[in-house]
Parts: C-alpha cells; structure tokens; sequence
C-alpha cells in the first residue's frame, strides 16, 4: 500500500511540473505574439519537447510568415500604385500644358501662318491627352472581371483590307517619318474570328506603339500554326540600347521607355494582351537581332 501511495505521488508530481511547464510555454508563447502584435518579427519558440506544442508553434510560424510576406506584397503594390499615379499625372499633365502653351501663344500673335501653326500644335497636344484618357478608360473597362465580349458578337473578319483600312487612318505619321508598312500575308483571304471595334483597337494599338517608340519601319506577318488558328506579327527595328523585358512589357503602366516619351501612357501593350484573351486569344513579345515583335494569338474559326 505504501509503494502505491508513493507511485501515485511520484505520477501526480509529474503530471503537476508537466503542467506547470506548459502553462509557461503558454505564457510565453502569448508573450510572444505580444512582441510581434507590436512590431517584432521574432520566430516564435517554445523551451519543450512535447510534439503537439512544438507542432502549433511551427504552425503559427507558418501563419505569421504568410502574413508577413502578403503585407511585403501588399505594401510594394500600394508604392507601385502611387508610383503609376505620379506617373500618369505627369503624362496628362504634359500635353494639357503644351495645349495651353500653344493657344495662348496663338492668341497672342498676329501673324495668321504662325496663328493656326500654333493652334494645329495645340491640336496635337489635345490629341495625346484624348488618345491616353480612352486608354485609362478602356483599362478600367478591361480589369473588371465582369466584362466579357461574348462569342455572339464576334464574327469572321478578313485582315487585309481591315488592317489596311487602319494603317490608312495612320497615313500622316508615316508619311512625316517617311515609313512604308509592308503586310505580308501568305493568303489575301485570310480570316480572324474577333469583335470588329476590338481588333481595331488592338491594330491601331500596335501601329501607334511603332510610331512612338520603333526607329524604323513595320512589317506585318503571318505565321504558321499547328492548328488552325492564326499569329500575326507586328514586328519592327528597335535601338540597340534599348532594353526591353518581354516578361513586364505587358504590365500596365510599365514603360521601356525611359526617357518616357510623348504619348506612351504604359497601357496601350497591356490593353492589347487583355483584349486578345476576353477574345479567347493572347498576346506575346520577343526581341530578336534588333527586331521587337508582338505576337497576336488567335484561336480557332
């Protein structure tokens, strides 16, 4: 009978330190998290060797890291947005500034050549800021979810006399910069299964991309596919120093050019890729010997 008192009190001894030991890991552990509710980003540890607790600590390690990284991504987004913010700002605040520069200055002036010189400059400049207000619109439009451009209103358009129709709206431009676009195309009938005010957007997209930050002509192409769906390249020359990250080109709001020239708002790239895909499509770039090409991925007929 003694031995069995002494037995169930060695037990009871146990199981009271095995208690008073988890209870102060508790308490640490609370301590712990006090630390890192506060700011400190400690791992947290416990002095036991008990799995279940060791197990919820590396649990709650786990937790907090995932937080802590969602807060790192959370905190970069929001510098990226005022960053794209400030940015756009500028980009509006330029060509509203000209405007203003030169009306004033056609008003101030009396010599009619010179007058409607300037006011055709203001033109200009009013132009840019409409051509980047309907992409800023056209991203808000593209980013909802909920925006869709249903099979039904999609139809079979023929690409060369459609894509030649919106080199002609661009004719101006080229002449000035003394560009002749060749379309090369392996049959004059070919089709595209797209919506038609899209795909205008998507060519005119493209040609005003060259026109701003290409150093020669364009070249319009058609490749081969296993299927039998359809790519057509944009493709022309780009400056040997200009360097081009094909992974971010598509980003909105992202520029390869950094010397920001006028009439780039980092979304006409962007607004072409989500286009091609609400059509069931993609968009792709590469650069290749000096040539910068975008790829436009159409699916089946």
């Amino acid at each position: 009978m003694v031995v069995l008192v002494i037995g169930l009190c060695v037990v009871c001894l146990g199981l009271g330190a095995f208690y008073i030991r988890l209870c102060l890991d508790i308490r640490s552990l609370g301590g712990q998290l006090g630390e890192i509710e506060r700011g400190s980003h400690m791992e947290l540890a416990v002095n036991t060797r008990q799995r279940d607790l060791l197990a919820l600590c590396r649990r709650l390690n786990q937790v907090l890291q995932a937080r802590d990284q969602s807060h790192m991504q959370y905190e970069g987004a929001q510098k990226s947005l005022k960053q794209n913010i400030t940015s756009l700002a500028h980009d509006i605040r330029t060509p509203l500034t000209g405007a203003s520069g030169y009306v004033q200055l056609a008003g101030e002036c009396e010599e009619p050549e010179k007058r409607e010189h300037y006011l055709l400059a203001a033109e200009n400049r009013l132009g840019e800021l409409k051509d980047m207000l309907e992409k800023m619109f056209l991203y808000t439009k593209l980013a909802n979810e909920e925006y869709v451009i249903s099979r039904e209103n999609m139809r079979r358009i023929q690409v060369l006399p459609f894509l030649g129709e919106c080199l002609l709206s661009f004719y101006g431009e080229f002449e000035e910069r003394g560009i002749t676009p060749e379309v090369l195309l392996e049959s004059e009938g070919l089709q595209v299964l797209a919506e038609e005010e899209t795909l205008g957007r998507i060519f005119r997209n493209l040609i005003q991309n060259v026109l701003v930050h290409g150093v020669g002509g364009l070249t319009v192409t058609q490749r081969k596919t296993n299927g039998k769906g359809c790519i057509l390249a944009f493709e022309n020359p780009v400056s040997g120093d200009q360097a081009i990250d094909t992974e971010r080109l598509f980003e909105q709001f992202y520029k390869a050019d950094t010397a920001r020239r006028k009439g780039s708002s980092g979304l006409g790239l962007f607004i072409v890729r989500e286009m091609m895909r609400k059509m069931g499509g993609d968009a792709r770039a590469e650069v290749e010997e000096g040539i910068f090409r975008i790829l436009l991925v159409f699916g089946q007929i």
